[in-house]
């Protein structure tokens, strides 16, 4: 081994299978693109660390004789670069998946590479604003450009990130095809999971201003929301409108379009929601993920308790 050196340039063999592997991981659990682009990258560094480690470039034969030392040197690589750990814990993740993937195909047992275990880390939740600051931040927006469509629609895409929960790029994603709103909009979400979510009347008519005033027809097949020159508005356009707005107000950084689906998460819970509901309308895969997400605090839990239990 020569641990220090610089990385080296991957072996067509190598770039091949994980080329295959991401095409896998696309067609089977339907992972976004960017997901399929953060673990591109996440293999990629690592293949390109081993390959400098050892001194020669990483095969897919090679992989077989992986160790936990191996996978340690590149943990600490990572660390001694700056990297946090909760980024090295999502890295590794994919590194191992990549393995596990080759081993079933190149035929070599794993299990000593997938012996080292990745970091531990807190995970960090995004701030729910107040049901006020929500308010003011939607209308703040609804004045925010000097162009009445663009504004309008910056309104009612962050009125539904807030009234229905949704992932901002489900908000992007949808089409003329699923307008107008029923009482309940179907949203494909993470891993394709689907979910009916129930539209509230403000967040109907906020589409429906936009579409009054936005100067691009609407058709089945196209964006719903669009840009300035009519494609698909970004998400970056949506954080910068965002960005404005809560500068405007003297809110926090916290406060993002992200924060507008926690917000709503912690809001339906604060107001008596459970957690199994709120599970469905988030379209988490697990109550877990909604517990840590939704950030239920000691007090509510306790008034919960004192509420329902006979001898409280």
């Amino acid at each position: 081994m020569t641990g220090g050196a610089e990385p080296l340039a991957l072996a067509p063999a190598m770039s091949d299978a994980l080329r295959r592997w991401l095409d896998s991981e696309r067609a089977t659990r339907d992972r976004s693109d960017h997901t399929i682009r953060a673990y591109q990258n996440d293999v990629l560094g690592f293949l390109a660390f081993i390959g400098g480690y050892h001194g020669t470039p990483a095969l897919p034969g090679n992989l077989g004789q992986l160790e936990q030392a191996d996978m340690r040197a590149f943990a600490a690589a990572e660390r001694g670069r700056g990297l946090g750990a909760r980024s090295l814990a999502r890295r590794l993740s994919a590194v191992r998946s990549f393995i596990r993937w080759m081993a079933d195909r190149e035929g070599f047992d794993p299990s000593k590479a997938l012996a080292s275990r990745g970091p531990k880390y807190t995970r960090s939740l995004p701030r729910p604003l107040a049901p006020e600051q929500t308010q003011d931040l939607l209308e703040m927006a609804a004045e925010g450009h000097t162009t009445p469509w663009i504004a309008a629609r910056d309104a009612a895409i962050l009125t539904l990130l807030y009234g229905c929960g949704l992932r901002i790029s489900e908000a992007l994603g949808l089409n003329g095809a699923d307008w107008p709103f029923r009482e309940a909009l179907l949203i494909r979400g993470k891993g394709g999971r689907e979910r009916q979510v129930p539209v509230l009347p403000v967040a109907h008519d906020a589409v429906a201003e936009y579409l009054r005033l936005c100067p691009y027809p609407l058709a089945a097949t196209e964006p719903l929301f669009r840009g300035a020159r009519g494609k698909r508005v970004s998400q970056q356009v949506i954080s910068s409108a965002m960005r404005i707005a809560r500068q405007s107000l003297g809110l926090p950084p916290t406060a993002t379009p992200h924060a507008l689906r926690h917000s709503f998460a912690t809001h339906l819970l604060a107001a008596g929601g459970d957690l199994r509901t709120i599970q469905e309308l988030l379209g988490h895969a697990s109550l877990s993920t909604t517990q840590v997400y939704t950030g239920v605090d000691d007090a509510h839990l306790l008034a919960v308790y004192r509420a329902a239990h006979p001898r409280a």
